[in-house]
């Protein structure tokens, strides 16, 4: 009879075959603000199920992470708040660093980019690939804010969206569409220094020239990683190839980051997305001294397995810049896979930070305390694996009620009530079992082999399915067998039947661990199981041996009743009314103008006679518009608040002298006056009068 601690849940492969060990990294989240449940989706559950299931299958792991604590956002917080940019990160690394710490992602190490052995890294590794001519030096154009005497970096830039008419787009990137800009793209841009007009002005920056790497970057994803990384990483990579990779600056004119360390870099630090993925590296360094054991095979033997888990938005960083630094540098290993997630919106809404629209970890953890590995699985189960997904509470409170408390929950607690209750809190034997209660245990190692397939290819939500349907058979395996109508005829059948039962929920309980940890620890607590996911064998299919003892039961978790639900929906309503009320009082006045300068703006009456919605596209309506001359098409991102069939006969407002764009292909020529309204719905400046003809010119 086997011992409790030996675990048939083995997997024989060979060695040759497999990593001596394994790099992991989690994106490291920036610092000026916390963590919510669009980064834990995203990131930090998948890499933690990951690195959880690589260490109990006895692997060697290194599982890094840390803040990133430079760039120009944080600069802008600081001055915004009229604090310094120390203050800041050391305020958000505590707080990121303790809800990480009390939800139990399970880094090896968490270090700070602003620590001295990550500027010694970046720095070092700039010089090298600066030594080795790997950089182009040239002189570009970029904006300037003449009142501040400072460049101005693409995020001190804002104005409106070429692509869909957001009066708040950055210099680099529209949150409203989410499309990538430059912040010479943006229509009347002002600075978010002095609220000015920027100049261009010229400077040197070094750059890192991406297009000479092509051919190289061709082979090593479209060709190598073909079948075997995720379709919307390999897509979003191949879309960037096809449209033809250009040289990236990786220096920028700024006072906080490191410090540009080679010679004309006075007064320039290195662009934060160079130096944060290096913040992988020197964490690794900082945790190898630690551990007194040495660093470097963790990133440069060709028998260590490297793994990025990102967002979406970091694709380009990790599957293309990055992996040219490594390369570069002539050491380095490269990614053996980047299994990034897709966005996590929230109820039904693209979950925005700047709008507080957003449930964040820390106040999560107050809420619903020790129930961390309810969210855990909710959004394991929900991931947004290849495509955006929506978290809801309804959603939340359903799995936890249905799946967890009926299902999951519920077996456990009839395995552990009944063996008390009929054989005295023992493991009874198994007796002389039947073709059903063998086919149950049997079944144990096609899951395990089943889960470890969906692990090891990042199919984490499908992990997750299969952990409840192993719930599920057992449930459905004491429904069918019924020892509580047995135990009074037949007590020896009831003593298999608890035997099988047991070893389905000690199984549940070593299988579950990478997504459950807490809760798998309250089962092997119950249990008193101290077994493993690897073992010394695969000739059997259970870990319990008779006469084990078992402990008393505990209920592993509890109903979500609707008035916490309802608490963390007005919570979220209360929260856009805030923020509504103090972006109203906090808006500054626009800038004076003179009267020369509005008798430049062309304002005519118009009338919508035609609405298509843009394809690809969330926001974006392109419309056919009477000016009674003429008709022109203007490209709208008024999608979200209007269908096509409301705007068609709508009167207008259109500014008609603004040069011509090209948006997604069409050319939109003018562009529509619109208000928002304090729930962000856009709407229509329209002539009083219905019957106002199109094309009067507005004075």
């Amino acid at each position: 009879m086997l011992g409790n601690k030996i675990l048939i849940f083995a997997k024989k492969m060979s060695m040759t075959t497999q990593p001596k060990r394994y790099t992991v990294t989690a994106a490291l989240p920036y610092t000026n603000g916390p963590i919510h449940i669009g980064h834990l989706a995203g990131v930090y559950v998948p890499a933690d199920i990951y690195t959880r299931y690589l260490r109990l299958r006895k692997k060697k792991v290194a599982f890094i992470c840390g803040s990133d604590e430079h760039g120009v956002a944080i600069a802008i917080k600081a001055k915004k708040e009229g604090r310094t940019p120390q203050e800041i990160i050391d305020h958000y690394d505590e707080m990121i660093r303790q809800a990480f710490n009390t939800f139990g992602i399970s880094f090896d190490n968490y270090s700070r980019t602003s620590r001295d052995v990550h500027h010694e890294t970046a720095g070092e590794i700039f010089k090298q690939l600066n030594d080795q001519d790997q950089f182009v030096v040239k002189e570009t154009e970029q904006l300037y804010d003449a009142e501040a005497e400072e460049f101005l970096a693409d995020r001190f830039v804002t104005g409106i969206c070429p692509i869909c008419q957001n009066t708040e787009a950055y210099g680099d990137q529209c949150e409203s569409c989410g499309s990538s800009l430059s912040a010479t793209d943006l229509i009347q841009p002002k600075s978010m220094l002095s609220g000015s007009i920027p100049e261009l002005k010229k400077t040197k920056h070094w750059f890192l020239p991406l297009n000479e790497h092509e051919s190289f970057i061709k082979e090593w994803i479209l060709e190598g990683h073909k079948k075997d990384w995720k379709p919307n990483v390999y897509g979003q990579v191949k879309s960037w190839i096809d449209n033809g990779l250009q040289p990236r600056a990786v220096t920028r004119d700024l006072d906080w980051g490191i410090p540009v360390p080679v010679a004309g870099g006075d007064g320039k630090v290195l662009y934060v997305w160079f130096d944060a993925p290096i913040g992988y590296i020197s964490s690794t360094k900082e945790w190898a001294k630690k551990n007194n054991i040495d660093w470097e095979p963790y990133w440069k033997s060709e028998d260590t397995q490297l793994v990025h888990f990102i967002g979406k938005d970091n694709i380009v960083f990790h599957c293309i810049i990055f992996p040219m630094i490594l390369k570069n540098t002539g050491s380095y290993i490269l990614p053996e896979n980047v299994p990034a997630n897709e966005f996590l919106n929230l109820e039904g809404n693209k979950i925005s930070t700047s709008k507080n629209w957003a449930v964040w970890l820390h106040e999560y953890l107050e809420d619903f305390p020790d129930k961390q590995d309810v969210l855990r699985y909710v959004l394991t189960a929900n991931a947004p694996e290849t495509k955006d997904n929506d978290f809801s509470w309804k959603e939340f409170q359903t799995r936890n009620n249905s799946e967890l408390v009926a299902i999951f929950g519920n077996f456990i607690n009839r395995v552990m009530v009944l063996t008390h209750k009929y054989c005295d809190g023992k493991v009874p034997p198994l007796g002389n079992p039947k073709n059903a209660d063998l086919e149950v245990l049997a079944s144990l190692r096609e899951f395990k082999s089943l889960m470890e397939n969906k692990i090891e290819h990042y199919q984490f939500r499908a992990y997750c399915h299969e952990v409840m349907n192993l719930a599920r058979l057992g449930n459905k395996y004491l429904a069918e067998q019924e020892p509580w109508k047995l135990i009074k005829t037949d007590p020896l059948r009831v003593e298999t039947i608890m035997f099988t039962a047991l070893q389905i929920a000690a199984g549940l309980s070593i299988l579950s661990e990478p997504l459950l940890p807490h809760t798998t620890q309250k089962m092997k607590d119950m249990l008193d199981l101290e077994a493993a996911w690897s073992g010394e064998s695969d000739d059997h299919y259970y870990v319990l041996e008779t006469g084990h003892k078992l402990n008393q039961s505990q209920l592993l978790f509890e109903k979500i009743e609707d008035e916490m639900i309802e608490k963390q929906l007005e919570k979220l309503k209360n929260n856009i009314s805030n923020d509504n009320e103090k972006n109203k009082v906090e808006e500054a006045p626009k800038k004076m103008i003179s009267f020369d300068d509005f008798t430049k703006i062309d304002l005519k009456t118009g009338t919508i006679l035609e609405a298509e919605k843009m394809a690809k596209t969330k926001k974006l309506l392109v419309l056919k518009v009477d000016l009674g001359q003429e008709q022109r098409t203007i490209v709208s991102g008024i999608a979200e608040s209007y269908t096509t069939e409301e705007v068609v006969g709508k009167k207008v407002t259109v500014l008609t002298n603004l040069k011509p764009r090209a948006i997604r292909g069409v050319k939109s020529q003018g562009m529509l006056l619109m208000a928002e309204d304090g729930d962000g719905r856009l709407i229509f400046i329209s002539p009083e009068d219905e019957n106002t003809p199109s094309g009067l010119r507005i004075q």
